[in-house]
């Protein structure tokens, strides 16, 4: 029985072949059009509807890079079901280099949306009724914010116990419980029966290969366990992830220059030496101490901090996380997927 063609906006999306749909978004005050862009992929063969995105934060770039990846995937040729790739949510913010709207509105904090509210509200509004609305599943890619950086990782806030086994599935380094935020895309879509696992890595406004590799591959196996593509090629986790249930930002306790001594990934004990905030005149200096045994999953990159910054993003967990990071290492050493001196 010949599967049913995919239809989105304009576009019908014939089984077994791929498509780039233009989703029209707004006309710029020049009157340049601006649109989001959605790959499609349409298998042969039935089976459910995964999107990806990237980019909500448009300084998020990482995330677009992944997409790209994913895009290029000999897995995808033989598809079950459906994909949806959106690597640029925020396009507004991605040609300028920003997190924000050009309404200065943070696109993950205004969904569901509305088809009359701001530019934001609207863009979101989209989002969910031609993408969210059409999924089974999404994944969404994010990088920590400007001027900080995070280790590979997963955050879920699941209804489900398939869900969990996606988030495992991924094979990042560490899974984080997280509460879902008012206004953000992980709520919204919870709210319309479509869970989302959401990928942190990296800095803003910048690639690096471990976390390109973790994500492009994660987002493959997530899809294998879904029943969408096969298993050859797809590179495997013989380390299961590490499992965290809260998390917290350690905070400067004075202003000053920033002295780091642990990065992310490294575990900690109660009480560990993180950094050490000085004077510009090296007169006073002010411990900045973990709080609890953890993993460190990010933190900040700028040397220069007030009082009160957020400086070191801790995951409350008892693992010792070397030998967990030795065999993620060893994972992407042979990961077989791509070159590695691809240029980024």
């Amino acid at each position: 029985m010949t599967r049913p063609p995919f239809t989105l906006g304009p576009a019908t999306i014939a089984p077994g072949s791929r498509r780039t749909v233009d989703l029209p978004v707004s006309v710029l005050s020049d009157h340049t059009p601006v649109t989001m862009s959605v790959q499609v992929i349409h298998g042969r063969r039935d089976g459910p509807t995964l999107f990806v995105s990237a980019a909500v934060h448009g300084d998020e770039v990482i995330g677009v890079e992944i997409a790209r990846r994913l895009l290029r995937a000999p897995q995808l040729d033989s598809l079950r079901g459906t994909l949806m790739v959106v690597p640029i949510v925020n396009t507004f913010g991605f040609l300028n280099n920003s997190r924000y709207m050009p309404d200065r509105r943070d696109l993950n904090r205004v969904f569901p949306g509305s088809p009359t509210g701001s530019l934001a509200a609207r863009l979101a509004h989209l989002f969910m009724t031609e993408i969210v609305a059409r999924a089974d599943f999404g994944i969404d890619l994010h990088s920590a914010a400007l001027h900080r950086i995070n280790m590979p990782q997963i955050r879920v806030s699941a209804s489900n116990d398939t869900t969990l086994e996606r988030a495992e599935a991924f094979g990042a380094p560490i899974v984080v419980r997280a509460k879902l935020r008012d206004g953000s895309l992980r709520q919204a879509a919870r709210a319309i029966g479509c869970d989302i696992l959401l990928y942190e890595a990296g800095e803003a406004l910048r690639f690096d290969e471990m976390s390109a590799r973790v994500g492009a591959s994660g987002i493959l196996r997530v899809m294998h366990h879904m029943g969408m593509i096969g298993t050859k090629g797809l590179p495997k986790r013989r380390a299961a992830p590490i499992q965290a249930s809260s998390s917290a930002w350690t905070r400067a306790p004075a202003g000053g220059l920033l002295r780091c001594f642990k990065e992310v990934g490294e575990g900690v004990e109660t009480g560990t030496l993180l950094a050490i905030v000085t004077d510009p005149f090296g007169e006073t200096e002010a411990e900045v101490l973990a709080p609890n045994p953890g993993i460190i999953l990010g933190r900040a990159m700028m040397p220069v901090v007030n009082e009160g910054d957020a400086v070191y993003h801790i995951a409350a967990t008892p693992v010792d996380p070397a030998v967990r990071l030795q065999r993620l290492a060893a994972d992407l050493e042979a990961d077989p997927m791509f070159d590695e001196d691809e240029i980024l």
